[in-house]
This record gives C-alpha cells, sequence and structure tokens, in this order.
C-alpha cells in the first residue's frame, strides 16, 4: 500500500507540474481571449523615422485591439540591427542597403521591404589638427570602422576610388560610438564616421569630413525575417503603413522632429537639424528596387575583394531575392 499511494502521490505530482509548465508556456491571451502576438521592431540613431514611430506610439494604439504587442530594440549600427533579426530578437530591423544585401549573401533568411531615407550618413572622418586631407593620404594610417555597415562599405569604395586596398591601410573595427571617440583622443589617424555621431563630433570636437560622396551611401532599408512575413503579413504591412506615416510627419513638422530627434538621440538641436535637412532625403519612392540595385552593382566588386560575402556568385542571388516590394507598394497612410 505504501508503495502505491507513493507511485499515486508521484503520478499526481508530475500531473500537478506538467500543468503548470503548460500554464506558463502557453501564450498569453489579449483581453478578448486571443492568443497574444509579439512585434518586435528596432529603432536606431541613424533612422531618425524609427524615433518619431517609438514617441508617437502609432503602431501600439493600432494594433492594441488585435492583441498585437509592439518593443523596441536599440540598434548602434547595421550590423547589430542583422544580428537580431539573425538571431530572431526582433522581427523588422533597420540598416544600410549594403549592410541587408551582405547579410543575405551570407544566408540570412531577410526581405527589404522599405526603403525608409536616402541618408548622407557616412564619410571619411580626421581630427581637427590633421594634415590628412584626401583619401589617397591615409595609406599607411590606422581608420576606425565598423565592419558589416554603411561606413565601412563607404571606406572600401573610398579607398578603391582613390587606388589604395585596404591592406594599405590598418582598419580597427569599433562600434561607431567607439570609433567617434578613437578619432577625438587620437588613437586613430581616421574614421569612417555614422551620423548624427559625425555631425556631432564636427560641431564639438572640431573634426573634419574630408570624403564625401552621397552615391557611396546605400540607402535606409526596412529588412524582416522571412519567418515573420509569412506568419504575419499584415503586421509587415503595419509597419510599412507606419513609416510612411512617420517620414510625412517628419515633413509636415520640421521644428518638430528635430526636437523629437535631438531628445531621443541625445545630440544638440542644430546637429540633429544638420542631420534631418542636409544630409537625409525622405522624398523618396519607399519602394525597394532599381534604385538600390543600381548602388549594389557598384559596390560588389569591393565587397567581393574584401570577401564581405562568401563568392560573387552568392552576392548576385542576394540582389536579385533580397527585395519584397509588395508592402512598400501597397502602404497607406491612416
Amino acid at each position: 500500500m505504501k508503495i502505491l499511494r507513493a507511485v499515486f502521490a508521484a503520478a499526481a505530482a508530475t500531473a500537478l507540474l506538467a500543468g503548470c509548465v503548460q500554464g506558463e508556456d502557453a501564450p498569453a491571451k489579449s483581453a478578448d481571449g486571443k492568443e497574444s502576438v509579439a512585434l518586435r521592431l528596432d529603432y536606431a540613431y541613424y533612422n531618425p523615422a524609427s524615433l518619431v514611430l517609438r514617441e508617437q506610439k502609432w503602431l501600439e494604439t493600432e494594433l492594441a485591439g488585435k492583441g498585437v504587442t509592439v518593443s523596441w530594440q536599440l540598434s548602434a549600427g547595421s550590423n547589430k540591427a542583422n544580428e537580431a533579426l539573425r538571431a530572431e530578437a526582433v522581427d523588422v530591423g533597420s540598416t544600410a542597403g549594403a549592410a541587408a544585401l551582405v547579410a543575405r549573401a551570407n544566408g540570412s533568411p531577410i526581405k527589404t521591404i522599405d526603403v525608409f531615407s536616402q541618408p548622407e550618413w557616412a564619410a571619411i572622418v580626421v581630427p581637427k589638427d590633421s594634415a590628412v586631407t584626401s583619401v589617397a593620404q591615409l595609406k599607411g594610417k590606422k581608420i576606425a570602422a565598423t565592419k558589416g555597415t554603411d561606413p565601412y562599405f563607404f571606406l572600401l569604395q573610398a579607398l578603391d576610388e582613390a587606388g589604395l586596398k585596404p591592406a594599405d591601410v590598418t582598419v580597427t573595427n569599433l562600434q561607431h560610438a567607439d570609433g567617434k571617440t578613437a578619432l577625438e583622443r587620437g588613437d586613430v589617424d581616421a574614421w569612417a564616421g555614422l551620423d548624427p555621431l559625425m555631425a556631432t563630433s564636427e560641431v564639438d570636437a572640431g573634426s573634419k569630413l574630408i570624403y564625401r560622396n552621397v552615391a557611396f551611401n546605400s540607402y535606409g532599408v526596412l529588412n524582416a525575417r522571412e519567418g515573420f512575413l509569412t506568419e504575419h503579413p499584415d503586421l509587415a504591412q503595419s509597419v510599412v503603413n507606419a513609416y510612411e506615416k512617420a517620414r510625412q510627419w517628419i515633413k509636415d513638422n520640421p521644428d518638430q522632429a528635430v526636437a523629437l530627434y535631438a531628445r531621443e538621440a541625445k545630440i544638440s538641436e542644430p546637429v540633429a537639424k544638420a542631420v534631418l535637412t542636409e544630409r537625409t532625403k525622405l522624398d523618396i519612392d519607399p519602394v525597394p528596387g532599381a534604385a538600390q540595385k543600381a548602388v549594389f552593382e557598384k559596390i560588389l566588386p569591393v565587397l567581393v575583394a574584401d570577401a564581405n560575402v562568401k563568392s560573387e556568385a552568392d552576392a548576385r542571388a542576394a540582389i536579385d531575392t533580397l527585395f519584397e516590394p509588395k508592402y512598400a507598394t501597397a502602404r497607406s497612410v491612416s
């Protein structure tokens, strides 16, 4: 009897434990009893529209009644956004176009669903007292850059145009903010900079932009996990629609947009104004396609030469399969 009682007690405990575990793993319910869905987005200081969306909470308001919860994760650079997408930590992330291309060419299952800006967010920067005035003079110098991001790809193109190879310089791989610090401390000779950090360094530290070329910047794009697009195409459409609304809000409310950008990115209003009005073009076609492909074709040789992609064939396959234009084509502003 004692043995039987022990068996029954163990079985009851197991059933109770199983019930507890099942309860913990069961999907959360919304107020109307529907299973809640998590929409995980990134925001970034190089993506002003994301800051508007995060503060205005338009998506939270629109989707609350559908049992959707919205969360935000900061991306310190395109490389971090791509890491989060690959790890399935976010559903939609913002990167430079070239960074998205490299990620897909290297096996990340993402699709570009929207173009949020045509920025001039990258340039080659030197300290205020530097005697360097051209990219050619960087031969043998130490340059800070964040690999996997537009400023790094900008650097590769600038070196190539100047007749230099990546091996002709020493690239110190630092996240953008650390690259800025290294430049201002004199730890490196130059920095492949990114706004708004770059504009801040110009104003606060007197840093100089020795080479600019908007054509070497590869657009700001929204990328979504393919699994997310398969499971929640309606949410992907909501995100694209919200970005369209944010771009329009920035254009219609320039002073408020500058103040918001300065506050959220923790930069001065003069810097925020310079980045938004002088270096960020929002009046663009948000449908990913020919304009971005043209940039990719130009940058492809340096990406292959620097082994940023596995092969040229992989890169060309990525160019052909990266874009999913239907969401931006169907965009609307509520």
